[in-house]
């Protein structure tokens, strides 16, 4: 089947401006013909590292929250934590992290959610319909309360994905502590005794008894009891339990695309994604180079499969920024060209998987029809 996918640059000629740009193309997508009077609206969006300043501005989605609130809907904005170290971890930090990054109630016009709760073990099982991977994904709580379920997406390149778009904000992005192990991982989690304090609360975490504590008070996870949950991930306050056995990229991209479809399956949903500021790594790093492709606009679509096609089109049909990371390595001397600016930009990183599980487990349709407005 074809799927729409509406488009409009970012030329905001005097007397207009690019959030009034948004705000007809989201209308003209169909985002005001869906029932959200009365209804819980969860925004999924990535509120940036600290130090990062390539994530998506405040002000888009105030854009999205406002919208929603004309139609009746309660919106509110949400991530889960992240499995890596770092400023969003916890609900807390995450909530700081998202305050000094410019997002807060006085800002987007609704509230922020910790979809997976204060250490990240706030998580609900939901069956994977189709799932050859996953069976049970492991998602936010406050994600699967929502009545309807809308992603807003910075579209840009990633390390391991390729590009990160709509399918990686659903699918990794709304996936616990837990989940994103599960994602990641091919093996069981480790501990790297040099910074365990001993604390014993990630004990607390274990299901299966699988953590013992040495003579030196030290943790050890015993890896045949152990099942791979990762909570313990999220039990430790001092980053000493890390992820071992990452997941090759296409097992990972697959993974991911169940994790999505768990997340949207039986309830209303709707998707945006910007191609702007497309920096050549995710959006958690605490730091971002140079664009690697010029902006180029803004995307509405039901289905979030063919919104990642066709930005993942528009961007291979760019021509690249110069000094950025991306013509770097293609005026490399003896560097082979894999085809696009992804692949090109990370040349072990992989997206065609994504899309190509996504079409076949039924998330979306990779054929669509880009409808183009002023």
């Amino acid at each position: 089947m074809t799927s729409q996918v509406f488009f409009t640059d970012f030329r905001a000629k005097p007397g207009t401006s690019v959030p009034e740009k948004l705000t007809r193309l989201l209308r003209r997508a169909g985002l005001p013909g869906m029932d959200l009077d009365g209804k819980f609206v969860a925004i999924k969006m990535h509120f940036g590292e600290p130090g990062n300043l390539s994530f998506l501005r405040p002000n888009y989605a105030k854009v999205v929250a406002d919208l929603v609130k004309e139609c009746g809907g309660v919106p509110f904005l949400t991530d889960c934590n992240t499995l890596y170290p770092g400023r969003r971890k916890n609900a807390l930090e995450h909530i700081e992290a998202a305050y000094e990054n410019g997002f807060s109630p006085f800002s987007t016009g609704c509230q922020i959610i910790i979809g997976d709760g204060l250490k990240g073990t706030d998580d609900v099982e939901v069956p994977v319909v189709g799932g050859e991977y996953v069976k049970k994904a492991k998602i936010g709580r406050a994600v699967m309360d929502a009545d309807v379920f809308i992603s807003l997406s910075h579209f840009k390149c990633h390390e391991s994905t390729g590009f990160g778009g709509a399918i990686k904000n659903i699918g990794m992005g709304c996936g616990s502590r837990a989940g994103k192990m599960e994602q990641h991982n091919s093996g069981k989690p480790d501990i790297d005794q040099s910074l365990c304090r001993g604390c014993h609360a990630c004990t607390q975490e274990c299901g299966q008894n699988a953590i013992y504590f040495d003579e030196n008070n030290r943790a050890h996870i015993d890896h045949d009891k152990c099942v791979g949950c990762g909570r313990c991930l999220g039990r430790c306050n001092f980053d000493a339990i890390y992820n071992e056995n990452a997941s090759a990229n296409d097992d990972l991209n697959r993974k991911m695309t169940e994790y999505a479809k768990a997340v949207v399956d039986g309830r209303p949903q709707f998707h945006i994604s910007l191609i702007m500021d497309v920096s050549p790594f995710c959006d958690c790093h605490p730091e971002n180079d140079v664009p690697v492709l010029p902006d180029i606009g803004m995307l509405a679509s039901k289905d979030p499969v063919a919104l990642d096609q066709a930005c993942a089109d528009l961007c291979c049909a760019a021509a690249p920024l110069p000094n950025s990371r991306l013509t770097d390595n293609q005026s490399a001397p003896g560097f082979v060209s894999l085809g696009d600016p992804f692949r090109d930009t990370t040349p072990e990183s992989v997206w065609e998987s994504c899309l190509a599980h996504a079409e076949k487990i039924g998330l979306g349709s990779r054929t669509y029809e880009l409808v183009k407005m002023k």
